[in-house]
């Protein structure tokens, strides 16, 4: 493993770097929706278009790595990250604030599917476990930035413009690392879209967008203020990055779905304790399976969908149709609904979606 972590240092690098610098910026969208609605006179549902736009940029990053995505190295994500967080903390008008969470999507995007797939390969049969690892350092990132948004007078100028800062650093030192890996000739097995895996990554990656970039709004409907909100995300992050460190112990010994179904089950029942017992506590246990979504689902459609240079872009861009429709879907619902009508939708959700997935074990095996 020490050889493995000597021979593959340089992308190990660049890749923690990057996920620290990616979990920052997208966590910041849950705790400044309130202060974009106030500064743009926009309403908070119009301010949930914020973390879709990101998301559709997520999606528009991955379909140019579909089709160029053995050019692209992490210099060229980080830059449009830089460009994307520097025009929201330019606040020079709504449209170009939506544009620039449309940039730093793109460029989240396409650093999603450099780094995980060449990560995968790397490492081997301990190739899931250090998966786990890098997308663990996505949660030092959001604990600390909404922490730090509080601490700056919630102020979107300042937060986002360090997230742009932080970018640029990373840029420097980057380097050539996260050149495409292949499979020996010979090995790699053809492209093969598995609908099954794609249709649970797509509710998944949903439910993780909405819990992020919805969930602070969600707690302030519950009857809790802004600052504690914030806080309390940054809480859920802490508990969804110890529940990815633990997965480093475990990922190669357990099928990567069964993991993806634990994680489903385990949010519905928080969930209701959500509703029934106290928003604010389960809302930061439910980091925990949150933090397994990616993980389970990412492996099991890697190892039914084969190796080519296309799979992928394709697996990540069907989470980010989630990504994309969850906070569109949810955001205009939950202002029709109760105080508690997140956690309401979250439980329905995730109690449909353990049914199905305890019922597609056999045909999600690897």
């Amino acid at each position: 493993m020490k050889d493995l972590i000597r021979a593959n240092a340089g992308l190990l690098f660049a890749g923690i770097a990057t996920f620290v610098m990616m979990g920052a910026g997208q966590s910041l969208y849950g705790p400044a929706l309130p202060a974009f609605s106030r500064l743009f006179a926009v309403s908070l549902a119009e301010a949930g278009v914020l973390v879709s736009s990101h998301w559709v940029g997520c999606f528009l990053g991955v379909g140019f790595m579909y089709l160029r995505g053995a050019h692209v190295t992490p210099r060229h994500a980080l830059a449009m990250m830089a460009v994307g967080a520097a025009l929201i903390a330019a606040l020079a008008g709504w449209w170009l604030t939506i544009a620039g969470a449309a940039v730093f999507g793109a460029g989240y995007g396409m650093a999603t599917a450099v780094f995980n797939p060449r990560v995968l390969r790397a490492f081997g049969a301990f190739g899931p476990s250090m998966l786990s690892m890098l997308n663990a350092t996505f949660g030092i990132g959001a604990i600390a930035a909404p922490l730090i948004f509080v601490a700056l007078g919630s102020d979107p100028r300042w937060s986002f413009g360090l997230t742009a800062a932080l970018a640029v650093a990373v840029w420097l030192f980057a380097g050539p690392a996260g050149r495409a890996q292949t499979a020996p000739e010979g090995q790699v097995r053809p492209f093969r879209p598995h609908w099954g895996i794609m249709a649970f990554g797509l509710v998944a990656i949903a439910l993780e967008a909405c819990l992020i970039g919805l969930g602070p709004s969600a707690l302030i409907r519950a009857g809790i203020d802004e600052a504690t909100a914030a806080r309390l995300l940054s809480a859920f992050f802490v508990v969804f990055l110890l529940a990815r460190v633990a997965l480093m112990l475990v990922a190669h010994r357990i099928a990567a779905f069964v993991l993806f179904t634990g994680a489903i089950v385990v949010t519905a029942l928080l969930a209701l304790g959500a509703i029934h017992l106290s928003p604010a506590v389960f809302f930061v246990a439910i980091g925990a399976p949150a933090g397994l979504y990616f993980p389970g689902f990412y492996v099991t459609a890697s190892g039914k969908m084969g190796e080519d240079l296309r799979v992928p872009p394709t697996i990540i861009a069907s989470g980010l149709v989630g990504g994309i429709g969850g906070p569109l879907i949810l955001a205009p619902l939950m202002e029709r609904m109760g105080p508690l009508g997140f956690f309401w939708i979250l439980a329905g959700v995730t109690l449909a979606l353990s049914v199905a997935a305890l019922m597609s074990q056999r045909h999600m095996r690897v």
